[in-house]
């Protein structure tokens, strides 16, 4: 049995704060959305760069077709949930969006029964339920029936499946590869897809002003390097599920940092909705055992 040198409850933990400031760096921006996504994977590829060639670059020769194809589809999943995401924060809210892109286990809990065989008990699935109930009562008042709105609205779910793949995919690969090589891999082959995705719809590289770059470093420190990268290393030792179901808490972040930074006010459906969350999280970790052997699986 390998364990791993923290509890992988930590690192999720401090991924979900991390990533709930994403939808934030990204309001302050004014670039398109690809020039955005690309440059935070770039900036995150560069801040790599040196580990990854000083000691991880020997992994490369472990990585087999299936892992390449793997790899790379992950990559290009993840390219495309930034692209779809940023898009829609540019005609929904903050607390829409963020709501719609976390719905993941509802798209996890299929995907790793169908891929993986993974048992899905009885207990799980309402707490995640339960879970998904309170990010969409976040979300409630500023869901609308048609217009902008709408439009917005659907590319965030999209962007919520193309998450949840990415992760699925990543669950296959991590458990043979180390977090650096694994996510320099990854974040390379998003960073090359959003490359030729802005030179397909004309966008540009640049110049921007100085607060511009700022966000766009802000975005790979924090959320990819903090956020992303950590779910990447819990991957290892637990399912999809529980880390789809451990986001959930992020619109809960994201509406108070947008209520203090942006001045979204929070309505009475996004407290009871962020209270709604926390009950679905805490029934899900409630039961200490279960937990335990999702996260200290024994290997063979």
């Amino acid at each position: 049995m390998e364990k791993p040198v923290v509890h992988p409850f930590i690192p999720i933990i401090i991924g979900v704060f991390s990533v709930a400031l994403s939808a934030i760096f990204v309001k302050m921006t004014s670039a398109d959305s690809g020039v955005t996504a690309f440059y935070r994977m770039l900036f995150s590829i560069l801040i790599m760069s040196p580990i990854f060639f000083m000691k991880y670059t020997h992994e490369i020769k472990k990585l087999s077709k299936r892992d390449w194809i793997f790899t790379t589809i992950a990559g290009v999943f993840l390219a495309f949930h930034f692209i779809l995401w940023f898009e829609s924060l540019n005609y929904t809210s903050v607390a829409s969006s963020t709501v719609l892109v976390t719905l993941q286990p509802l798209f996890a809990f299929v995907g790793t029964y169908l891929f993986f065989k993974e048992h899905i008990s009885l207990k799980t699935l309402i707490s995640g339920m339960i879970a998904v109930l309170g990010s969409v009562l976040i979300g409630y008042g500023d869901f609308r029936i048609s217009g902008t709105a709408l439009y917005g609205d659907v590319l965030a779910l999209i962007a919520c499946a193309l998450i949840t793949g990415y992760l699925l995919f990543g669950q296959d690969v991590r458990k043979r590869l180390s977090l650096i090589t694994y996510t320099f891999v990854v974040y390379g082959v998003s960073t090359i897809t959003l490359f030729f995705y802005i030179i397909f719809k004309g966008e540009s590289f640049g110049p921007y002003p100085a607060s511009e770059w700022m966000w766009f470093l802000l975005l790979a420190i924090i959320p990819n390097l903090l956020g992303h990268t950590l779910f990447n290393w819990s991957l290892k030792w637990v399912s999809t599920n529980v880390i789809s179901i451990a986001i959930l808490f992020e619109p809960v972040g994201a509406a108070i940092l947008a209520y203090y930074i942006l001045g979204e006010t929070l309505s009475v459906s996004q407290i009871v909705g962020g209270s709604v969350v926390l009950a679905g999280i805490i029934l899900f970790v409630a039961d200490y055992q279960k937990i335990k052997s999702i996260f200290f699986k024994k290997k063979g």
